[in-house]
C-alpha cells in the first residue's frame, strides 16, 4: 500500500474511466506526447488523459494541468533562472499524483524532473511507463539503476537502447522513432519558394541550429563554405532554413557582406531539406530528420572550449551526430570545433557532390539508419503498451 493509503489494485477496480497522466516538459515532448494522447483516445473509450504539455497535447484531447512552457529549460545555467517554476510544478504534480486515482503515469524525456515524479508515483503504487529514454548511453550512465528502481516499463526509440535497459532488469520495448511519423516520408515533395529556378543545379540547405548562440557561432562558417562551393560550382544555389525561434532580420545581418545569393525561409525546415541535394546541419535532432529524409549531410558542432572539454570528459560516445551514433559508425562527416570552418566544410560538401562513389556510400548508410529506426507508428505502439499495462477496454474489442 502506498503512502496515500491506496493499494495498486484500487487503480484497476474503479468503474470510472482509467486516468492517465502524461508529462512532457519540452516542445518536442509535447509534439510526441500528442500522438500518444490521440492514439489512446482513439483506441479506448475507457481512459481519461491528463497532461503536462502545451498546444499539441491540448488539441489532441489531454486535460492540461500545467503548461510545459513554464517548465522548459535549455542549458545548465538556465536551470537556475527557472528553479522556482520547476519546484512549483513538481509540488503541484506531486500532490496531483498523490490525490488522484491514476492508473498510469507516462513520462516523456525531461529526465531529471520526470524521474523525481516517477519516485512519487512508485510510492503510491502508480505504474510508470517511460517513453523516449534519457540518453544514458551518452552520459550519466548511472541513471540506469535509478530508472530501474522507479519505472515499470521503457518504450525506447533507438534500437540499441533495448540492451541497455534489459541488462538493468527493466522491461523494455523498441517502438520505433516518432520522427518517422512527423516527417511522413511518403508525402509528395514540398519545395520552398523559388526552387523551380534551381532545377538542374545543386541545391544546398544550410541549417545553422535553433539557438542564437549556436547560429552566431556557425553561420559565418556556413556562409564562407557556401562562397567556396559557389566558386567551384557556379550553378550551386543555397537555401537557409531559419528556426521559428530566431529573428530573421538578425540572421540576414550575417549575409550583408557575403558575395552570395541565399534564399531564406522560416518555419519550412523540412521542406528545405526535402528540396535539397545536400544539407549542412548543426548537430542535433535535425541530423536525424535529414537522415530520415534521405539527404546527404555534413554535421557541424562548435561550442565554447570549456563546454567542449567538459563534454569530452562526460559524454561517452564516439560520435556527435545522432546519425552516426545510430549507425554505430561514421556514415556522414562530422566537423567539430576548429574543424567546422568554411574551407573544411566546403571540401566535405564538394567531395560528396563530385565523387559519385562517396555519395552512394553516404546514401547507403542513411538507408541503413532509417531501417534501424523502425517503422512509423511509435505513438500507436506506446498507447497499446499503456492500455495493456492498465487493462483498459479497447474500442471494438471488448464491450
Amino acid at each position: 500500500m502506498g503512502k496515500s493509503g491506496r493499494s495498486k489494485e484500487d487503480y484497476f477496480l474503479s468503474p470510472e474511466k482509467k486516468k492517465i497522466l502524461i508529462i512532457a516538459g519540452e516542445a518536442s515532448g509535447d509534439l510526441h506526447g500528442s500522438g500518444v494522447v490521440r492514439a489512446l483516445l482513439r483506441l479506448s473509450s475507457d481512459v481519461q488523459v491528463y497532461g503536462v504539455g502545451s498546444g499539441n497535447m491540448r488539441q489532441a484531447g489531454a486535460e492540461l494541468i500545467i503548461d510545459s512552457s513554464q517548465l522548459a529549460v535549455v542549458g545548465i545555467t538556465e536551470v537556475f533562472g527557472q528553479i522556482g517554476n520547476l519546484l512549483k510544478g513538481y509540488w503541484q504534480l506531486k500532490q496531483f499524483i498523490k490525490t488522484t486515482p491514476l492508473s498510469l503515469l507516462i513520462l516523456i524525456d525531461f529526465p531529471d524532473f520526470n524521474l523525481m515524479l516517477a519516485r512519487v508515483a512508485r510510492g503510491v503504487g502508480v505504474p510508470v511507463l517511460y517513453y523516449i529514454s534519457p540518453q544514458v548511453w551518452a552520459w550519466r550512465s548511472g541513471r540506469v539503476q535509478k530508472i530501474a528502481k522507479r519505472v515499470d516499463k521503457m518504450a525506447v526509440i533507438l534500437p540499441f537502447e533495448v540492451a541497455i535497459f534489459r541488462q538493468a532488469g527493466l522491461e523494455v520495448e523498441f517502438v520505433g522513432h516518432p520522427l518517422l511519423d512527423v516527417l511522413n516520408v511518403n508525402q509528395p515533395e514540398i519545395a520552398p519558394p523559388h526552387t523551380e529556378e534551381w532545377r538542374g543545379d545543386p541545391l544546398i540547405a544550410l541549417l545553422p541550429g535553433s539557438r542564437v548562440k549556436e547560429v552566431n557561432s556557425l553561420l559565418p562558417s556556413l556562409i564562407r563554405a557556401a562562397e567556396i562551393i559557389r566558386e567551384n560550382k557556379a550553378g550551386a544555389r543555397f537555401i537557409l532554413a531559419v528556426a521559428p525561434s530566431l529573428n530573421v532580420q538578425e540572421v540576414k545581418e550575417f549575409l550583408k557582406s557575403a558575395d552570395l545569393s541565399v534564399t531564406i525561409v522560416q518555419g519550412q525546415t523540412y521542406q528545405a531539406i526535402k528540396a535539397a541535394d545536400l544539407v549542412i546541419v548543426a548537430s542535433g535532432t535535425a541530423t536525424l530528420e535529414t537522415a530520415i529524409l534521405g539527404k546527404p549531410m555534413v554535421i557541424l558542432y562548435r561550442v565554447s572550449s570549456l563546454s567542449y572539454w567538459i563534454g569530452k570528459i562526460l559524454v561517452k560516445t564516439n560520435w556527435i551526430g545522432l546519425v552516426n551514433i545510430v549507425a554505430g559508425r561514421r556514415v556522414v562527416p562530422e566537423l567539430l570545433q576548429h574543424e567546422a570552418k568554411g574551407e573544411r566544410i566546403a571540401a566535405e560538401v564538394l567531395k560528396i557532390l563530385e565523387d559519385e562513389s562517396a555519395r552512394q556510400e553516404v546514401l547507403q548508410g542513411l538507408a541503413e539508419v532509417r531501417d534501424k529506426l523502425g517503422t512509423p507508428g511509435a505513438a500507436e505502439r506506446v498507447a497499446q503498451i499503456a492500455l495493456e499495462m492498465i487493462g483498459a477496454v479497447r474500442r471494438g474489442v471488448e464491450s
